[in-house]
């Protein structure tokens, strides 16, 4: 298996997080794999290569209380990952 990279940059974050709840809200089976697009500000890249990011939950009662959001919908599952985002964790697999 790759190698893990903590991923601290707060734009990047950012935009994992949105991502974040993106998955959550069309499939909680792919809460630990979530997939973004390679930065393109250096030109033309290839649509079907991406980078892979993994999510680690600290917490099971945190899980389950973002697991339990998701039904309330988009503003509620939001609202959970703000308030909960110290306890998830993303890495970038190399």
């Amino acid at each position: 298996m790759g190698e893990r990279v903590r991923i601290t940059d707060s734009e990047k974050l950012s935009l994992l997080y949105e991502r974040f709840l993106d998955v959550c809200l069309v499939e909680k089976e792919v809460w630990k794999e979530i997939f973004m697009p390679r930065d393109i500000a250096q030109g033309p890249v290839r649509t079907n290569i991406q980078d892979r990011y993994e999510v680690e939950i600290d917490d099971p009662e945190i899980e389950a209380a973002l697991d339990a959001n998701i039904a309330l919908g988009a503003a509620a599952l939001w609202a959970a990952v703000q308030e909960y985002r110290q306890h998830i964790k993303f890495y970038r697999m190399r």
